[in-house]
C-alpha cells in the first residue's frame, strides 16, 4: 500500500510537471507581424511588449530581425531559475531595441546648424529635453544637463552649454545640439558638419529606458542577444532608484548575456535599487547612506529576495555615469566576461558614481573574466563588499582600475591584470591580492573617520558599525612591472604583508612606517582592533627585487584579440618559496573576523592561473600565470 501510494505521488507530480512543460510555449514577434496575431512563428506579434503582456513564467519570446524603437515593462517574471521569462533575439538575426525614434523635418540655418520642431505630444508623458539629470552626489558643474541626446548615423553628439553655441563652428569630433521646450513643442538645434540631416540617421532619445519593469520584484527574466540602445537615463546614485537602459528593478535571477548595451545617458545596466520617498535626499543627512540600507531591509533585502543576477558576455558602452551600477539589488551576483568600454569619457558633468562597474553592497558578487578599457575607473567597490572575487580581469588604459572604499572585507583579488597607470585607490581594509599583475601606482588613503557596516557572513543583515583605519590587507605572489608604486602601503594604520611577490625594474615596494606612532589617532574602535593584532607593522616575505631586469608589459590588440607582451623568467620560481593561497592561509580579517571563502562557504584555493592552467601547488609563479620558460612570452589575454 506504501509503495503504491508513494508511486501514485510520484504519478501527480510528474504529471503536474509535464503539464507545465507543456503549457511553457515560444511567442514569436516580427517587424511583419501584427498584435491582434496570437504569437505563434506563422503569426508573429508586431511589438516585444505585446509579447511581454502575454508572457507566462516559462515561456520564451524570439524577436525576428529588425529595429523596434519601444519601452519594454515587464509585467511578470519566472517562477524560478529552471522557469524564466525568456527575450531573445531569434538566431543569426540582429535585433535593436532602441529608446530613440527617428527624426526628419530639418531646416538648415547658418554654418552648419540645422533645426527641427517637434509637437510635445510626440514625446507622451516624458520629455527628455525638459527633464533634468539630478541626485545626490551629482555635480552639473554650474550647468544644465538633459536626459535627452541625440545621434547622428549612430553616435550622439554633444549637449552645448550654452545655445549660442550650436550657432558657431562645428567641431567635428564633438559637435553640439541645444534644446528648448515650451508649453506647445520642443525645438533642437543641431550640428550636421558636411550632412543633411534629413538624408541622414537622425535619432533623438524619447524613452527613459528600454528594458526595465514598472515595480520590484519581476524576478527571473532573461534577456539575450539584443542590441539595446539610447535610453533618456538619470543619474543612479545609491540613495534613489537606479536606472538603467536596462535593469532589474530591485528583483530577483535575471540573466543578462550576449547582449550590446550603449548610448545610455548616463547608466547600461543596472542591479539596483528600488525608488521611495527618500530618494536623493541623503547626500546631506545626517544618517547617509546607512538609513537607506535599513529602509532596503525592511524592503525584502536578503539573499532570498534580491540579487543572484547573471551579467555575462555583453558588450557595454558610451555611457556617462556607469557600465553596470548597483545599489544592494546586485548582491550575490555574477558579471563575467562582459566587454566594458567609453564610460564617463565626455566628463561634461561628474559626481560620486561614475565606473565601468560600480556596486554598493555587493556581497559575495564574482566580478571575473571581464575586459575593461576606456574608463573614468573600471571596479569601484564601494560599501560592505563583503566576500566579493574580483579574479581574471584585464584592465587597461584607464584613469584608475579598482576603487575599493569603506570596506571591511573580507574582498579577495585575484589573477587579474592591471594595466593602467593608477592601478589601485584604496580606502578600505580586509583585502588580499594575490596572483595579480601590478604596472601602475597605488593611492592609500590612511584613515577615514565615517563608520560603515559589516555584515553576517554570507548575508544581508548587518552585525555592526566599524571606523576604516587603513591595512589589514595582503600582497601575495604578485608581480610588480612597468611603473607598479606600492609605497603608499607604508603607512597604513593597520598591518599589510607582502609575502611571494617579485619587483622588476622601475618598480617601487612598500617600506614599512610606524604604526605605533599613530595610535592616538584612531578611533576607539580602531585602538581595539589594533590591540587584537600580534603583527604592528608591514612585513616583507620572500621578496625578490630585480631593478635591472626590465618586464617591459605591453598590451597588443590584434583584430578582435588582444596579446600581453612581458618578459618572464624562470629564476623567480627557485629564488623564493611561495605556497598557494588558500582560505586557510590567507586566515582572517580584522574587523568582521571572517575568512576569505567562496559564496557557498566552502574554502577557497588560487590553483589556476589567468588563463584557466593549473598552478604548481608546490611553488607557485608569480603574478597571474604560470611561467614556463625564461624570455619574452606573448600571451593571448582576450
Amino acid at each position: 500500500m506504501n509503495i503504491l501510494n508513494k508511486n501514485r505521488r510520484l504519478f501527480i507530480t510528474a504529471s503536474i510537471v509535464m503539464a507545465g512543460f507543456a503549457s511553457a510555449k515560444e511567442i514569436h514577434v516580427s517587424k511583419a507581424g501584427n498584435d491582434k496575431n496570437d504569437g505563434s512563428a506563422n503569426k508573429p506579434l508586431l511589438t516585444i511588449q505585446a509579447a511581454a503582456n502575454v508572457a507566462m513564467p516559462g515561456d520564451v519570446i524570439t524577436v525576428g530581425n529588425g529595429t523596434y524603437r519601444e519601452e519594454i515593462t515587464p509585467p511578470r517574471g519566472g517562477d524560478s531559475e529552471s522557469k524564466p521569462i525568456v527575450y531573445q533575439a531569434a538566431k543569426g538575426e540582429k535585433v535593436a531595441i532602441k529608446g530613440s525614434e527617428v527624426i526628419t523635418g530639418w531646416k538648415k540655418l547658418e554654418n552648419d546648424t540645422w533645426q527641427v520642431r517637434i509637437p510635445n505630444q510626440f514625446f507622451g508623458k516624458f520629455n527628455p529635453y525638459n527633464d533634468l539629470i539630478r541626485g545626490d552626489w551629482f555635480d552639473a558643474k554650474n550647468r544644465k544637463h538633459h536626459t535627452g541626446a541625440v545621434y547622428l548615423n549612430g553616435h550622439w553628439l554633444m549637449e552645448a552649454a550654452e545655445k549660442e553655441l550650436v550657432s558657431g563652428t562645428t567641431d567635428e569630433k564633438d559637435p553640439l545640439w541645444w534644446a528648448e521646450v515650451d508649453s506647445n513643442e520642443t525645438t533642437i538645434w543641431a550640428q550636421f558638419k558636411g550632412k543633411n540631416p534629413n538624408t541622414e540617421t537622425v535619432e533623438i532619445n524619447v524613452r527613459q529606458t528600454v528594458f526595465y519593469p514598472d515595480r520590484p520584484f519581476i524576478n527571473y527574466i532573461t534577456v539575450r542577444g539584443f542590441s539595446l540602445q539610447h535610453a533618456a537615463t538619470n543619474w543612479a546614485p545609491p540613495t534613489a532608484e537606479q536606472m538603467g537602459l536596462i535593469g532589474t528593478h530591485w528583483s530577483r535571477g535575471w540573466v543578462i548575456e550576449n547582449n550590446t548595451v550603449q548610448y545610455s545617458k548616463c547608466v547600461g545596466i543596472s542591479l539596483g535599487k528600488y525608488g521611495d520617498q527618500f530618494d536623493n535626499t541623503s547626500a546631506e543627512a545626517a544618517e547617509g547612506y546607512v538609513g537607506t540600507i535599513n529602509r532596503a531591509l525592511a524592503f525584502g533585502w536578503n539573499k532570498s529576495t534580491i540579487g543572484s543576477h547573471i551579467v555575462r558576455n555583453n558588450t557595454i558602452a558610451f555611457c556617462e555615469q556607469a557600465g553596470i551600477v548597483g545599489s544592494m539589488g546586485c548582491a550575490f551576483s555574477t558579471v563575467e566576461g562582459n566587454i566594458i568600454h567609453d564610460i564617463h569619457v565626455r566628463r561634461l558633468f561628474a559626481g560620486f558614481e561614475m565606473a565601468g562597474i560600480k556596486f554598493h553592497g555587493g556581497i559575495d558578487v564574482i566580478i571575473r573574466n571581464n575586459r575593461i578599457y576606456n574608463t573614468c575607473l573600471a571596479i569601484w567597490l564601494d560599501w560592505m563588499a563583503q566576500g566579493v572575487h574580483v579574479s581574471c580581469n584585464l584592465l587597461h588604459e584607464n584613469d584608475l582600475d579598482i576603487f575599493l572604499e569603506m570596506n571591511h572585507g573580507p574582498t579577495l583579488l585575484s589573477n587579474n591584470i592591471l594595466l593602467s597607470k593608477s592601478n589601485l585607490l584604496m580606502d578600505s581594509k580586509g583585502a588580499a591580492f594575490v596572483h595579480n599583475l601590478f604596472s601602475g601606482r597605488f593611492d592609500v588613503v590612511v584613515y577615514d573617520s565615517r563608520v560603515t557596516p559589516y555584515l553576517k557572513p554570507h548575508s544581508t543583515f548587518v552585525e555592526k558599525l566599524a571606523g576604516n583605519e587603513g591595512g589589514d590587507i595582503q600582497f601575495i605572489n604578485n608581480l610588480f612591472v612597468n611603473n607598479a608604486n606600492a609605497s603608499e602601503y607604508g603607512k597604513a594604520f593597520l598591518p599589510v604583508l607582502f609575502d611571494g611577490n617579485v619587483y622588476t625594474k622601475g618598480t617601487v615596494r612598500a617600506v614599512a612606517g610606524n604604526m605605533q606612532q599613530r595610535f592616538g589617532e584612531f578611533t576607539d574602535e580602531g585602538k581595539k582592533e589594533f590591540a587584537k593584532l600580534k603583527a604592528v607593522d608591514a612585513e616583507e616575505r620572500n621578496m625578490i627585487e630585480k631593478s635591472d631586469f626590465d618586464a617591459g608589459a605591453k598590451l597588443i590588440n590584434e583584430n578582435m584579440n588582444a596579446f600581453l607582451e612581458i618578459h618572464l623568467d624562470t629564476n623567480w620560481l627557485s629564488q623564493a618559496k611561495r605556497g598557494l593561497a588558500t582560505t586557510e592561509s590567507l586566515g582572517n580579517v580584522v574587523v568582521p573576523g571572517l575568512p576569505f571563502e567562496n559564496p557557498d562557504g566552502t574554502d577557497i584555493t588560487i590553483d589556476k592561473d589567468y588563463s584557466g592552467k593549473n598552478r604548481n601547488a608546490a611553488n607557485p609563479s608569480p603574478g597571474p600565470f604560470e611561467i614556463e620558460k625564461t624570455g619574452i612570452a606573448r600571451i593571448r589575454v582576450w
